[in-house]
């Protein structure tokens, strides 16, 4: 079986590494946090003290992390950055949600090291982990594309080659963006149809029917108007997702706008709750 490495077990990346030591393959797990490692070392994983550690000897080495902070420190901390540790065949996955800037200065890192890169960030949250139904944008060489692919079969339900290096995290933000939009705009029409004076699970089930409304936007209307935003997607996440999007654009002005409104249900105290607590902004009846 291949040999992989896992660097970060948060709520998704510990999801990712169980599946992985499922599917039979070897795993060595890292986080910076110790806590997250011994239920993955009960269930198979060998624990390393660093990335490098970690990533000696490993054929692929996948990172999933919160930022572009974490990402270098996983990649290129000079001490035990885990760059320096991959051998000459292994292949390294970014997996994070990181920004494009960041994605490009990976990949003159692992360039002027002759070493092998993609960018694999993924869509889905913590169901679709649980389920292997993510969905992988992986940028990089068609071969080492084609040699992570079984190895991510595991955890996703495809895996798209979207380029070169690059290409995947620039599709994750796109993805990302429509989505956080949509929800923001869903958020506020709840808001607005609420003080017009309608039943907004009436007029909810009514724009649902109609073209215009994605079967996502739909999903989100309906979980807001119920309650339900326990963490998938939190709002902090997506606020630092639109902060990413305005880091790899030079301009995005609706999708700043939408960015605005996360941070303002952050600064509310809602960075907790998914994605669809936005809609606690313009309703009193939420929560």
């Amino acid at each position: 079986m291949t040999t992989i490495a896992f660097l970060g077990l948060g709520a998704m990346g510990s999801r990712m590494a169980a599946r992985l030591l499922e599917a039979g393959h070897p795993v060595t797990v890292w986080n910076r946090g110790a806590g997250r490692v011994q239920p993955l070392v009960d269930r198979g994983a060998t624990p390393a003290d660093s990335p490098r550690t970690a990533a000696r000897g490993a054929d692929i080495v996948l990172s999933m992390v919160r930022d572009d902070t974490a990402s270098e420190r996983v990649w290129l901390d000079p001490v035990d950055g885990a760059l320096q540790a991959l051998g000459e065949h292994s292949i390294a996955v970014e997996c994070s949600t990181v920004s494009l800037p960041h994605v490009t200065a990976l990949a003159t890192a692992f360039g002027q090291a002759k070493r092998t890169l993609v960018d694999a960030p993924l869509a889905g949250s913590r169901p679709q982990a649980d389920a292997g139904a993510l969905l992988f944008f992986a940028g990089g060489p068609g071969a080492a594309v084609d040699a992570i692919t079984p190895v991510l079969q595991p955890l996703s339900g495809a895996v798209h080659h979207t380029g070169d290096v690059g290409s995947g995290t620039t599709l994750k933000l796109l993805v990302n963006a429509l989505f956080g939009v949509q929800l923001a705009a869903v958020a506020e029409l709840i808001g607005f149809a609420a003080r017009a004076g309608l039943d907004t699970n009436a007029a909810v089930a009514v724009l649902g029917s109609t073209p215009v409304c994605s079967p996502a936007a739909k999903a989100a209307a309906e979980a807001m108007l119920a309650g339900h935003w326990a963490p998938a997607f939190p709002i902090d996440l997506v606020a630092k997702d639109f902060g990413l999007i305005a880091a790899s654009a030079a301009s995005v002005p609706l999708a700043d706008a939408a960015g605005g409104v996360y941070t303002a249900g952050v600064d509310r105290g809602y960075g907790a709750d998914n994605i669809t607590g936005v809609v606690q902004l313009y309703t009193p009846r939420a929560r």
